[in-house]
């Protein structure tokens, strides 16, 4: 198979490597998939950069990058139910605590973590799922059903708010978002019901007055650092503060006291890590949100896998409007 690989941690130009790999065979309960994208998410280019702190050099003398992808399976191990070969699939931490993944012409894995992809979803939208797709259901509906509530999802116009924002209405919130710029326009056409600045020096006033003067029952926060003063106001009592991100403050100062009195919940949500019952629950809701034709996952730019390097500075970008994907055949 042709994959992309790297031995040492660097950058992208400098450590990406085309290369040539026997894939071997599915083992007892896995799927070999043949991949047709591979998605690209900051967290495989941080650790491919070796910007994850303590960790100095790669974990495996040779890896894969790419946790998310989409293909067919093309043959099974023992345990595995042989019709599930030509099944349309999606991959979820395809290289989580892996040397191999998505970034190459074929992966194998456990047949669990290659999700049946509904018929009239295109692959590149099942390469999204992975990280953005589920992250943003799970930030959306860890704690159940959203029917009826209000949430605030702040930063709505980037890749996993505006899924989160889509999901959040198919769900039956009432949807309040933050962005800046052109982004505020592509929160709304997500579905948000408001938009804010979220530059605005009164951004608290401005959510409640959005909400009738009533705090938020949830909110989906991408900089958890940056907002906790502003989320601390506007989160209602027993609310919950579901952060998926906080790079530009990653060692905040908690206003606890406000916190306690409100008995409001933090939930820290990283995809990788969730629990089989939280797993198979957020893939549920995903799956239903897709056959309801309730969700667009936006691609911004589709790369060859030789030009993996140039998909990596892409996202090391930023700035973005849709996913960054390769061809792996």
């Amino acid at each position: 198979m042709q994959a992309i690989t790297y031995s040492t941690f660097g950058a992208a130009r400098n450590v990406l490597t085309v290369q040539q790999l026997d894939p071997g065979a599915p083992g007892a309960g896995d799927v070999t998939v043949e991949l047709e994208y591979s998605g690209v998410n900051p967290s495989d280019v941080k650790a491919r950069a070796g910007s994850r702190p303590g960790i100095t050099k790669p974990p495996y003398p040779v890896v894969i990058p790419h946790s998310d992808g989409a293909g067919v399976i093309r043959a099974v191990g023992d345990g595995v139910d042989p019709g599930r070969i030509g099944q349309r699939v999606w991959i979820w931490n395809g290289q989580w605590r892996r040397a191999f993944g998505t970034a190459a012409s074929q992966i194998i894995l456990p047949q669990e973590q290659a999700v049946p992809l509904p018929d009239h979803v295109d692959a590149q939208t099942g390469a999204c799922l992975g990280i953005p797709g589920m992250t943003a259901c799970f930030t959306v509906f860890g704690g159940g059903g959203v029917q009826g509530k209000t949430l605030l999802i702040q930063g709505g116009a980037g890749t996993v708010g505006y899924l989160a924002v889509q999901l959040a209405k198919w769900g039956g919130a009432r949807v309040i978002a933050t962005a800046q710029g052109t982004g505020m326009h592509r929160a709304r056409t997500a579905g948000a019901d408001v938009v804010l600045d979220y530059r605005a020096p009164d951004l608290a006033d401005r959510i409640l007055a959005a909400n009738d003067g009533r705090p938020v029952d949830r909110i989906v926060e991408v900089e958890f650092g940056t907002n906790i003063t502003t989320n601390t106001e506007v989160i209602a009592e027993n609310g919950v503060i579901c952060a998926y991100g906080s790079a530009l403050d990653m060692t905040p100062a908690l206003p606890f006291y406000p916190l306690l009195f409100k008995a409001v919940t933090i939930q820290i949500a990283l995809i990788y890590l969730l629990t089989p019952k939280q797993r198979r629950s957020t893939i549920e809701r995903l799956t239903q949100a897709l056959n309801d034709h309730a969700l667009e996952c936006p691609v911004q730019q589709v790369f060859a896998l030789p030009d993996c390097a140039a998909a990596h500075e892409a996202v090391q970008a930023g700035a973005r409007t849709g996913a960054i994907l390769l061809r792996t055949i």
